[in-house]
């Protein structure tokens, strides 16, 4: 069975947080999985790896210390945040295979809007090509280490957390946004990493079309 797509809206961050959790904690075996579809107000979240030194200069914007794998990350309007709520004993597959159709359901959201994504070994999230974003050749690789992320701009952000078994947090995907808040951070630690969004590489879209795309990936990825 698929999981249930739950619409959340407009959240804040924080309050989001405590209900992913509370969510886990109370979970049975009989707890159907969820999908919740999101933005968020504007806030830095810092990830258990997080270091203090990739904020850069938080000024007005909150940060938020989390429990999810990874280094800082923005959140803001314009982007839409799914939550993957998966009991994965039941569905038969582990975190690495998670994060994998995850992955797997941005680049096809992607693709429904002519968009190529890529991985980056080694750097959870989805990247596009600065230079042309509908450019469907592979990336040549191995990458060059320390030019990983050369000539890509980073369009979705993933951290899990794994509890009893069962996951939560998730991916953002930029959709269109004020991309400016992601130059007071090193987005997922990483130095002079470039965001981008949908709007930036051409695609005009709403909020709503977006993550009615993303979350119909979504569930047809993580079903069992």
């Amino acid at each position: 069975m698929q999981p249930e797509l739950v619409w959340r809206g407009r959240l804040d961050y924080a309050a989001a947080f405590e209900e992913m959790r509370a969510f886990t904690d109370a979970r049975t075996a009989d707890t159907p999985d969820q999908i919740w579809l999101c933005e968020h107000p504007p806030v830095f979240t810092q990830g258990l790896a997080g270091k203090a030194e990739h904020v850069l200069a938080a000024g007005d914007i909150p940060v938020v210390q989390t429990n999810r794998g990874g280094q800082v990350t923005y959140h803001g309007p314009g982007q839409v945040v799914a939550y993957p709520l998966i009991d994965l004993q039941r569905a038969g597959y582990f975190v690495k295979e998670l994060v994998y159709r995850i992955e797997e359901a941005v680049l096809r959201t992607l693709a429904s809007y002519g968009v190529t994504g890529h991985r980056v070994a080694g750097a959870p999230g989805i990247y596009v090509r600065l230079s042309n974003p509908f450019d469907h050749s592979a990336l040549s690789g191995p990458r060059v280490p320390g030019q990983e992320f050369a000539g890509l701009g980073k369009i979705a952000a993933l951290g899990i957390k794994i509890s009893r078994h069962c996951s939560y947090h998730g991916v953002a995907l930029n959709v269109d946004m004020d991309l400016e808040p992601f130059h007071r951070i090193n987005p997922c630690g990483y130095q002079g990493l470039q965001t981008v969004d949908l709007a930036h590489c051409g695609v005009s879209t709403s909020w709503d079309e977006a993550a009615r795309r993303l979350g119909e990936m979504l569930a047809a990825r993580l079903a069992p």
